[in-house]
């Protein structure tokens, strides 16, 4: 995989993270220019899963499995979508908090993906 874009992509939901963190610990709601970080954020997912995508369709296999590999990827990309969603429904510091966990579980699968691609296993 490609392993600059997802580092990026773990940093900037760290990022997202930290900063709807400190929204919710000064009991603040998500507010517009947070809905541009996720923009970002998710603009980076989509990116990954074009670029994920495109291996596969040249023929380049990951060490765990296609299905496994793509089933992240649309996880991946659906993550910050779907929190940020919800957290446009909850309009207190918890759909920020919303946020920071969706955030956080995107930087966790993107560590999971670079196992599957096989860069945990010396592949």
């Amino acid at each position: 995989m490609l392993t600059p874009l997802t580092v990026t992509l773990a940093v900037a939901a760290l990022a997202l993270a930290a900063w709807c963190g400190w929204a919710a610990y000064r009991d603040q709601p998500t507010k517009d220019w947070h809905f541009i970080g996720m923009a970002v954020v998710s603009l980076l997912a989509l990116v990954q899963l074009v670029v994920g995508i495109v291996m596969l369709a040249r023929g380049e296999d990951p060490a765990d499995g296609a299905v496994i590999f793509v089933s992240y990827l649309l996880g991946v990309a659906a993550c910050v979508p779907v929190v940020g969603l919800i957290s446009l429904t909850e309009r207190t510091k918890w759909g920020s908090l919303t946020v920071v966990a969706g955030a956080v579980v995107l930087a966790v699968l993107q560590v999971r993906l670079h196992d599957i691609w096989g860069g945990g296993s010396g592949a």
